[in-house]
């Protein structure tokens, strides 16, 4: 199979950015066979971190498993935003870790981080735990806050939150690749969008260190009704945005007194 036939089979399957596809396909495959399985599988409609098993985040080659829900590009903004919040040597809490791009990112970023990860799909788990092992950071199988050591209580510095806030009537609308390959549970936000934002920011205060923030994206529709649960929930609320990723970032930040 030539390079040529490989652009054209992908852009056939609709795939935009074909050429780009090809060449990381090719790179990656270690036998003709395996480039040409490979190549049926994206074809397939599998999305291309699945297919080469790892996604480009923050500068990281991050492993991502069939099943796991593919860290987005945006998403660099928020651990950008709270690389730029820690305090030296922090304690952080990657929720809803997923592969645990971001806390992965984060460690990369912050000599001397203490990290912990959550999440309760045990595939992200067990991909988590692959992409932090080396860096010494904790990963934990369960619901938000419930499997976390209760010696973090009051204790974290930074809590980064990618919890889904796609609202659940909006599910059918996302792309084949989400729909059909990704957990539901990394999707689907609840009726507005904001059920899980609800649950971490209500339990955020007893777990943050004084001065402490918490991180989530949001969408920039979504983003008045996130201030306002942050607000009820004692935090003090903050907003941040980037245009060239169309990400937006809420932050909750815990008074010091």
């Amino acid at each position: 199979m030539s390079f040529f036939d490989i652009v054209a089979e992908l852009r056939a399957a609709g795939c935009v950015f074909a050429e780009d596809e090809a060449h990381l396909l090719t790179a990656e495959a270690r036998t003709p066979s395996e480039l040409a399985a490979m190549v049926g599988r994206r074809v397939s409609g599998l999305p291309l971190e699945h297919v080469l098993g790892w996604a480009e985040f923050h500068g990281l080659r991050v492993a991502v498993d069939p099943g796991v829900f593919v860290p987005r590009r945006r998403t660099e903004f928020l651990t950008e935003r709270a690389a730029a919040l820690a305090p030296p040597r922090p304690v952080i809490l990657d929720l809803c870790c997923g592969s645990g791009a971001v806390g992965a990112a984060l460690l990369a970023t912050l000599p001397g981080a203490e990290l912990h990860a959550a999440d309760i799909d045990p595939a992200a788990v067990a991909c988590a735990r692959r992409n932090l092992a080396a860096t010494g950071g904790h990963v934990h199988e369960g619901d938000l806050y419930a499997p976390l050591p209760p010696a973090l209580r009051g204790r974290i510095d930074i809590l980064v939150a990618n919890v889904p806030y796609v609202p659940t009537a909006e599910i059918p609308l996302l792309p084949a690749e989400a729909r059909h390959h990704e957990p539901r549970t990394a999707l689907d936000g609840g009726p507005d969008g904001l059920s899980l934002l609800r649950r971490v920011t209500a339990e955020a205060d007893s777990w943050l260190a004084p001065g402490g923030h918490l991180l989530t994206e949001t969408s920039g529709t979504q983003a008045p009704e996130a201030l306002r649960i942050i607000t009820e929930a004692g935090l003090l609320p903050g907003l941040a945005t980037c245009e060239d990723r169309c990400a937006t970032v809420a932050v909750a930040t815990r008074p010091v007194a």
